[in-house]
C-alpha cells in the first residue's frame, strides 16, 4: 500500500509541473516570444495542451467568462494540492502508513 502512495504522489507531483509548464508555454506562445513556427516548439507545445486540456476543460466549462484571464490552471493546482493533502491527512492514516 505504500508503493501506491507514493506513486500517487510522485504522479499528482509530475502533474503539478507539467500544469505549471503549460501555463507559462501559453503565455510565451501568446506574446511571441518562442517561434510558433518551429517544429520542435510545436510539438512541446502539442503535448502540453493534450496533457492538461482533458483537465482543463471541465474546469473551464463552470467558471464564469474572465475576459481574457484564464484561471483554470490555478484552479488545478489547488485541486491537485486538496487531493495530495487528503491523501496525507485522512486517507494514510486509515491505513497506518507513515507520513511521507
Amino acid at each position: 500500500m505504500i508503493a501506491v502512495f507514493y506513486t500517487l504522489h510522485a504522479a499528482i507531483n509530475i502533474y503539478w509541473y507539467i500544469v505549471i509548464g503549460a501555463a507559462i508555454f501559453s503565455w510565451l506562445y501568446a506574446f511571441n516570444v518562442v517561434n510558433s513556427r518551429n517544429q520542435l516548439v510545436d510539438s512541446i507545445g502539442n503535448m502540453l495542451y493534450r496533457l492538461t486540456e482533458p483537465a482543463l476543460r471541465p474546469i473551464r466549462r463552470i467558471l464564469p467568462d474572465l475576459g481574457g484571464i484564464d484561471i483554470s490552471p490555478i484552479i488545478l493546482l489547488l485541486a491537485l494540492t486538496f487531493i495530495s493533502v487528503f491523501l496525507d491527512t485522512t486517507v494514510q492514516p486509515i491505513f497506518g502508513i507513515g507520513s511521507m
